[in-house]
């Protein structure tokens, strides 16, 4: 109730009729209906409902914005007779105002709007400056990412909350300024989308963050209320700050540049006092995001979490009722037998197939979360690398040679029967990974496949079409072919140090992989047993109803525990597990009569 009296749960007077409509599946259902066109994009891990303007800008409206679509179009609060008019311009160093919307269907908001500042010089004092050397304004998206996770409370202390504007939306100007314009830094930019490669920014447009109004004097307001002398005012200032640094730390966060008008108090009714909660804690609300940041525990933790959530969803991907609602911006789809949540790769333009049936399971595998991180090279003849994605998930990713040659003149393997039956597509890859797991066959896990984004374009040449004729029959929930020559592939697997089942209870390494002719050279092995593994494995796949066209010792990946001992199997040979599926026969769901070969 004290918060309520405080105004630091409302957007508007509007708040309460929004309130009362029942949210969908992790977002706020607006009062109409979003315009056609919208799209949903995943940023930082905050779930965006996108608008193209009228004017050519581009809105993203969080779930609490989703509400008030109409009235957060710039119309309503940015077009220049209507802004100049009705803007109240705040204290600070930044561009910032508080100015109402236009009421739309009779609710008007009132807004703080924010000019971002990212890829500026952060003047703040030499002391915090040497004390936060590497300090740089937040992008808007990071800005919010990170208010949205303070406002959850999922972090730490759940007994203290600490309360902040509600973020609205970001609008994105669609003129393109001159960089002298802009006061950015080319090498700032640059190092926030290397942090962030995924998430648009655009050096040249000009970002503005919308949040709601908090009802509230700022600790200098009050000051000059109550008339407090210098040494009173600096102890007052003191006072606050302390307490509520010293709960955004208990938090997991910091504020680089923490001021007196960053905090939003509310006085007494008697006025002479601040208004405090039931237990006589203050009530305040921080404000001001640009400079928020995570401590470095709370990151370390934030990361471990996002991890642990990974491994346990992973194991239970298969689990999840195909029944639950998704989110608007996924859909389920079932290709060559295997189950997928299907969606966009907003920020690459490009498009995604997760295995499994969880649609929280989707962000980890968006290209931004793994394309520019750290790799090395696994092969010497193919595109495949192994990294650590942002979210410390070990991943393997391989580009696919669908519509290649199957072999260059002169390199073994150059047989008939491959020719023939030329590279499988990854739709095909992942079908036979799962067959032959459900068939007792070892396999590494197939996690998700990734259509770029890009055109191929006339320049790529296409050896072999024979798949995308086969497949034509294979399409997106969106209508359009799943298989196309105009675009490239890559699987994306998972990288085998242990069991999807044991991550999940126990994080950890419990074995590293080596493949058959690693194996040899590193004295676990002997050559005469790795050809023997060769043609057991050849055997087990024939068991099946299966055959590999160019089964290879380095196809094969054995498991080595830490006392560098092999993992066996029931009859004493090393365990083995299949990693390569390029080149692999057999019959699968959707290709009766279709397979080559």
């Amino acid at each position: 109730m004290d918060a309520e009296r405080l105004g630091l749960n409302d957007v508007s007077a509007g708040a309460a009729v929004a309130a009362a409509v029942p949210p969908g599946p992790g977002l706020v259902e607006p009062r109409r209906p979003l315009p056609a066109g919208t799209s949903y994009v995943d940023l930082l891990g905050v779930r965006y409902a996108h608008l193209k303007t009228p004017e050519g800008g581009d809105l993203y409206l969080t779930e609490y914005g989703q509400a008030f679509w109409e009235q957060l179009l710039p119309e309503n609060w940015l077009a220049p007779d209507w802004f100049s008019a009705n803007r109240q311009r705040l204290v600070g160093t930044s561009t910032v105002y508080r100015v109402p919307t236009r009421p739309v269907r009779g609710i008007g908001l009132q807004l703080v709007v924010k000019w971002s500042r990212v890829g500026e010089e952060v003047p703040i004092d030499t002391l915090t400056l040497n004390k936060f050397i590497n300090t740089e304004f937040n992008s808007p998206f990071e800005e919010v990412a990170l208010v949205m996770e303070l406002r959850s409370s999922r972090w730490n202390p759940h007994s203290r909350r600490v309360r902040t504007q509600k973020p609205l939306g970001i609008y994105v100007l669609p003129e393109r300024l001159q960089l002298w314009q802009t006061g950015r830094s080319e090498s700032r930019i640059a190092a926030k989308l290397a942090q962030h490669p995924g998430v648009e920014l655009d050096i040249l447009r000009q970002y503005v963050v919308l949040y709601g109004w908090v009802k509230g004097l700022d600790l200098t307001e009050v000051a000059q209320r109550w008339g407090l002398g210098e040494a009173a005012r600096e102890a007052f200032f003191a006072n606050a700050t302390s307490l509520v640094t010293f709960e955004l730390a208990a938090k997991g966060y910091r504020m680089v540049d923490m001021k007196p008008a960053h905090i939003i108090v509310r006085l007494a009714p008697d006025g002479k006092s601040l208004l405090c909660d039931r237990h006589q804690r203050l009530l305040y609300a921080v404000v001001d995001y640009e400079l928020l940041a995570r401590t470095p525990d709370h990151e370390q933790a934030v990361r471990s979490q996002q991890r642990q959530y990974y491994l346990q969803h992973m194991a239970r991907r298969f689990q999840v009722p195909a029944a639950q609602p998704l989110p608007p911006h996924l859909k389920r789809t079932r290709v060559l037998g295997v189950d997928y949540i299907f969606g966009h790769a907003e920020s690459t333009g490009g498009l995604l197939w997760v295995v499994g049936h969880d649609p929280d399971l989707f962000n980890y595998f968006l290209p931004e979360r793994w394309r520019r991180t750290p790799r090395q090279q696994l092969s010497p003849t193919g595109q495949v690398f192994y990294t650590r994605t942002k979210d410390n998930i070990h991943l393997v990713w391989r580009v696919s040679r669908l519509g290649d040659s199957p072999w260059r003149s002169g390199e073994p393997g150059h047989t008939a029967a491959i020719l023939r039956h030329g590279y499988n597509s990854p739709f095909e890859e992942f079908a036979y990974a799962l067959e032959l797991s459900r068939a007792g066959v070892g396999t590494v896990y197939p996690r998700a496949i990734y259509m770029t984004g890009h055109w191929a374009g006339p320049e790529r040449v296409i050896a072999d079409p024979r798949r995308y004729q086969l497949l034509a029959h294979l399409r997106t929930p969106d209508g359009l072919p799943a298989v196309s020559p105009e675009h490239e592939y890559i699987t994306i697997w998972g990288f085998w140090n242990g069991p999807d089942e044991l991550l999940a209870v126990h994080d950890g390494q419990f074995y590293r992989s080596v493949n058959a002719e690693q194996a040899v050279h590193q004295g676990l092995i002997s050559s005469q047993t790795m050809m023997e593994l060769v043609a057991y494995a050849r055997q087990r796949l024939h068991e099946c109803g299966f055959e590999h066209l160019n089964l290879k010792p380095d196809h094969l990946l054995l498991s080595v525990r830490a006392d560098n001992t092999l993992v066996l199997d029931e009859s004493g040979r090393p365990e083995f597990r299949l990693c390569n599926f390029e080149l692999m026969r057999g019959p699968l769901p959707g290709l009766v009569g279709l397979q080559p070969g």
